[in-house]
């Protein structure tokens, strides 16, 4: 393992960025106070990181204050042809930065001819000012934004924040795996964590190589840093218990996943931020295992950005207390969320209680029918889904796809035996917005592997609320209103508004 960088040393690599940049953002009023936290704080992308030329950006403390450059790093995104399968590659953009209140961002398109500017997600309401080929806008929090030019899709910029971290731990601290701004690599490339222990990546540095939680308790891996070109499941916590991550960015993993959990409990992910373009380059997928929060994070995919099982591996048990809540997703294959595919055929598991709140999804693009759904219940290998709790999801138009898919299956492609069903879903103030939607199928599988009682509560589909009270012909399905299909095996399906639900 390379030695981590002294103190001293981290601020003389960083300190021409970050130190000056947080001197240059503190008031007059908190000077004279004593307080001498910075208002900005910026990283700087180590020598020998791969960028991109596509955009500059710069951001300043609202709404004065000096100007400090950004770094620009390179995540890398796929799409697979729906013709002949084949997966191409494309470099993108990424930038980030600590900041307290209202921060301004300039960002110019250096390739030019720009027509027309996007900052999503786009319930933030943001407009940016648009002059010539440089955009501004105002953050007054930290969000994680991505700003599109002309509709591209891929060559975007993905803008990340974080606030300021008042107490980063010392270097000298026992509990601490220290990491300084720079480019560090692990012997063969895991960094195990024992118990007890953190690994701290400060602003700046990248490590190269997975992080392994196994067998192992209360530890952690944190900072402003970067985890990047993992060999395989960049993230990978397995056997283990009150396990968090915090803020960390995953950028490019050669193979597997963002981060993999398996029969662990009491995990928290904290504002991850992950980015992957291989086959099957999935976000953050949690088999067997319970207690887990994914709270806070921007995922954009090549596959499932966010994955919930039962057994699969050498992973064995029940998966219960998941929830999801206040993330963004962009799937450039298969689903921003996927729930219920591969559990134990032989010794039948449940997947209960799962909580999936606040959630803006920006993209979705699957072209086979089968694997569609920006939010996906699939049920095989004798797995009973239950307690599943949908409120406030906001869909953005999608390339390819289906808003919701629900189904009770057994495809040979991934399952051993038919899922056992799905029982008690609540889905409040979902919205999609957009012309790119196929129909939403909601599919049991026989009388005896059923859906049953799901509940929609103020859909909203293009500003329209979906209800059985809603006027439509007598002898309309509501279903048929918004065009999506449910067949003989979904029981007790309703279509409420929020004033009948209170009512109810």
């Amino acid at each position: 393992m390379n030695t981590p960088l002294s103190r001293r040393t981290a601020f003389q690599s960083a300190g021409a960025v970050a130190l000056a940049t947080g001197l240059a953002g503190i008031t007059e009023a908190e000077a004279s106070s004593g307080k001498s936290q910075p208002r900005l704080v910026t990283y700087p992308r180590p020598a020998g990181m791969p960028t991109n030329t596509s955009f500059r950006a710069r951001v300043r403390t609202a709404p004065h204050g000096a100007w400090q450059n950004l770094d620009i790093w390179l995540p890398q995104l796929e799409e697979i042809n729906p013709t002949t399968g084949v997966g191409k590659v494309y470099d993108s953009s990424l930038t980030y930065f600590d900041c307290r209140g209202s921060v301004e961002v300039e960002v110019t398109y250096l390739k030019g001819g720009t027509t027309k500017a996007r900052v999503r997600p786009d319930a933030l309401g943001i407009t940016p000012e648009l002059h010539g080929d440089t955009l501004r806008f105002t953050l007054d929090e930290p969000k994680d934004v991505v700003v599109q030019i002309n509709d591209e899709i891929f060559d975007c910029l993905h803008l990340i924040t974080n606030r300021i971290d008042p107490d980063p731990p010392a270097e000298t601290d026992p509990d601490i795996l220290y990491y300084g701004p720079g480019i560090h690599t692990v012997t063969g490339g895991t960094l195990t964590v024992p118990s007890g222990k953190t690994v701290y990546l400060a602003g700046g540095a990248v490590l190269v190589g997975q992080v392994h939680f196994k067998d192992v308790e209360n530890a952690a891996l944190t900072g402003r840093g970067v985890l990047y070109a993992s060999p395989v499941n960049a993230i990978l916590c397995e056997g283990s218990k009150n396990i968090k991550v915090n803020d960390v960015i995953v950028l490019n993993p050669m193979g597997g996943y963002v981060a993999m959990l398996g029969e662990s409990e009491n995990v928290t992910i904290s504002k991850l931020r992950g980015f992957s373009s291989r086959g099957n380059g999935d976000g953050i997928d949690i088999f067997s295992s319970s207690s887990v929060v994914l709270d806070g994070c921007f995922l954009r995919n090549s596959d499932d950005c966010v994955a919930v099982y039962g057994h699969r591996w050498d992973y064995y048990g029940d998966t219960r207390d998941v929830t999801v809540k206040n993330c963004t997703l962009w799937a450039d294959v298969a689903h921003p969320i996927n729930v219920g595919t591969h559990g134990n055929s032989e010794a039948p598991e449940v997947i209960d209680n799962l909580v999936i709140q606040n959630i803006d999804i920006l993209d979705h693009r699957e072209p086979q029918m089968n694997y569609q759904g920006c939010i996906a219940l699939n049920v095989g290998d004798s797995n009973l889904l239950s307690n599943v709790h949908i409120e406030d999801v906001r869909i953005e138009d999608f390339r390819w796809g289906q808003v919701i898919y629900m189904k009770v299956m057994y495809n040979t492609k991934y399952n051993t035996y038919i899922g056992r069903g799905i029982k008690n879903v609540y889905v409040k103030n979902l919205s999609y917005t957009g012309t790119h939607a196929n129909p939403s199928l909601l599919l049991g599988y026989d009388a005896d592997h059923a859906i049953d009682n799901v509940t929609f509560e103020n859909l909203v589909i293009n500003g329209t609320v979906i209800a059985d009270s809603m006027q439509k012909p007598s002898w309309y399905y509501t279903t048929d209103v918004v065009q999506w299909y449910a067949n003989e095996h979904v029981t007790n399906l309703k279509f409420l508004t929020t004033a009948e639900a209170a009512a109810s």
